[in-house]
C-alpha cells in the first residue's frame, strides 16, 4: 500500500504530511525543500516525484510509506499498487489568496486580474482529477477539509487512522496542529471530511 497526501498547492498537504510523519507513519521525503516563512513547519516533499509522468515506476519507492504528490500528478500514478488518497480540500480563494502570498514572497508576484481565471482552471482541473479517482478499483479516497483539521483536529486524525487501517498516535498527531498559521481565510468555511 502506498499512502498519498495530495490537493491543490497551498490545501494543507504539508501540515497533513507533518501530522502523519508525527504520528509515527513512515514518510518519502528529503529535505530539499526548506521550510520558510510560508511553511515554517516544513514542506517534507519528495523532488523525484515530479519525474512521475516520464517514470512512473518511482512511486515503488513510497511503498509502506505516506508522500506528498500534487493533484496534477496523480493521473501519472501507475496501475499495480494500492492507493490510499488523503486528498485536502480548501475553498479556492484561500488557496489563491496562499499562493499569492507566497509568490510575493519570493518576489514573483502575479497579475492580481488573473484569479478569476485561475479559479476556473482549478475548478476544471479538480473535476478531471475527481473523476480519474473515483474510478479507478485500486484507488480509496479520503477527502479531508483543511478547516476541519483546524477545528477537529482529534476527530479528522481518528478518521485517517481508520482510513489508512494502521495504528498512529492521535494525540501526537493533533498537536501538530497550529491555528495560528492560518493566514488566509475566507467565508463559509466547511467542516467536513468525506470518505469516498
Amino acid at each position: 500500500m502506498i499512502t498519498i497526501v495530495s490537493g491543490l498547492p497551498r490545501s494543507g498537504t504539508s501540515l497533513m504530511m507533518q501530522m502523519l510523519a508525527a504520528g509515527g507513519m513512515p514518510i518519502l521525503a528529503d529535505g530539499e525543500r526548506r521550510a520558510d516563512v510560508d511553511n515554517p513547519k516544513g514542506y517534507l516533499e519528495w523532488e523525484r516525484i515530479k519525474q512521475l509522468p516520464k517514470d512512473p515506476g518511482c512511486i515503488a519507492e513510497a511503498e509502506g510509506k505516506a508522500v506528498k504528490v500534487i493533484s496534477q500528478l496523480l493521473l501519472s500514478l501507475p496501475p499495480g499498487h494500492e492507493y490510499r488518497i488523503i486528498f485536502m480540500q480548501r475553498p479556492l480563494p484561500e488557496v489563491l489568496a496562499s499562493q499569492e502570498r507566497m509568490l510575493h514572497h519570493r518576489g514573483t508576484a502575479t497579475n492580481a486580474a488573473n484569479a478569476a481565471a485561475m479559479t476556473k482552471a482549478f475548478q476544471n482541473h479538480l473535476f478531471e482529477v475527481n473523476t480519474w479517482l473515483n474510478g479507478k478499483p485500486n484507488v480509496k479516497v479520503i477527502r479531508v477539509y483543511y478547516h476541519s483539521v483546524l477545528r477537529e483536529p482529534k476527530v479528522v486524525a481518528e478518521s485517517l487512522v481508520q482510513f489508512l487501517e494502521i495504528p498512529l498516535n492521535v494525540e501526537v498527531m493533533t498537536q501538530q496542529v497550529d491555528a495560528t498559521l492560518y493566514r488566509q481565510r475566507s467565508k463559509g468555511n466547511g467542516e467536513r471530511v468525506d470518505l469516498c
